[in-house]
């Protein structure tokens, strides 16, 4: 059985809205997330959130401390990834539709008040009490969603 694969994320509160990314290359699911992804070996988990999320959105951000550590899995399948969310700050860049996600994955970005995000199909669920709230937390492992 492989690894659990690892991810980085970044909770994004800009001007009290969260970025959100809605990461689903068939452009059929309604499920957003934290933007970020898989990490590549020999580099940093900031440093590849910073690559992630400049892939997904076109910004640039300064990483911060962890806040929460969630992990889902697959149980049809071997597949299990755990996510380090961290976080950041923009510190150049704005949300653009003409943006395009070099791996084809994300194909929408915006920016949510907490009221919008209250009725939104989002995981992890606990997502805005970590934005809105402070320190760390931890989701145990959980069924993937599709």
């Amino acid at each position: 059985m492989p690894s659990p694969r690892l991810a980085a994320r970044a909770v994004i509160l800009h001007r009290d809205r969260l970025l959100l990314v809605n990461a689903c290359a068939d452009k059929r699911s309604d499920l957003w997330c934290a933007p970020g992804g898989g990490v590549e070996r020999g580099a940093s988990l900031p440093d590849n959130l910073i690559r992630e999320v400049y892939e997904e959105t076109g910004l640039t951000i300064a990483v911060g401390a962890p806040c929460l550590v969630n992990e889902f899995h697959d149980p049809k399948s071997s597949f299990h990834q755990v996510e380090v969310f961290f976080r950041a700050t923009i510190t150049k860049g704005t949300l653009s539709d003409d943006w395009k996600d070099p791996e084809g994955v994300v194909h929408k970005r915006r920016l949510f008040t907490r009221d919008e995000v209250a009725a939104l199909r989002l995981k992890p669920s606990s997502l805005p009490d970590i934005a809105w709230g402070t320190g760390l937390a931890y989701d145990p492992l959980e069924p993937i969603l599709r």
